[in-house]
């Protein structure tokens, strides 16, 4: 989807989803500024009177975390190489629960099974 065609709250949800993959890569200001903003929907007033500083600045800091996050997507691709493995992982997962096993082929296709559960469980976390 088109980042001018997303709702506001989609574009926190995305938003969110990028700060967990390149957050480490903003400062520990950004870092909480943009958590507070994307994650725990605080409001430009609530997190500005908190930080002690302005609207106007946490206003500017949140569109440079925007910019920031979307430039590293952008250039990186982690998330969307994220997503695109786990629904690969999803789409093998439909496939072998159609595979018919015989006694020389369960052990290997339940070992598979297991494998793809436990990648898409430890995306979930």
């Amino acid at each position: 989807m088109d980042q001018e065609k997303r709702t506001p709250m989609e574009k926190k949800v995305y938003l969110s989803w990028y700060l967990a993959f390149y957050g480490q890569m903003l400062t520990e200001n950004q870092q909480e500024i943009a958590r507070l903003y994307f994650e725990e929907d605080y409001s430009l007033a609530e997190i500005a009177q908190q930080f002690s500083v302005s609207r106007q600045s946490i206003h500017d800091t949140v569109n440079r975390v925007e910019k920031t996050l979307n430039d590293f997507e952008e250039k990186l691709g982690l998330a969307r190489r994220f997503r695109q493995q786990e629904e690969g992982l999803r789409k093998c997962s439909e496939v072998l629960e159609k595979v018919v096993s015989d006694e020389a082929t369960k052990s290997h296709l339940i070992e598979a099974r297991s494998i793809i559960n436990t990648l898409l469980d430890q995306e979930e976390m």
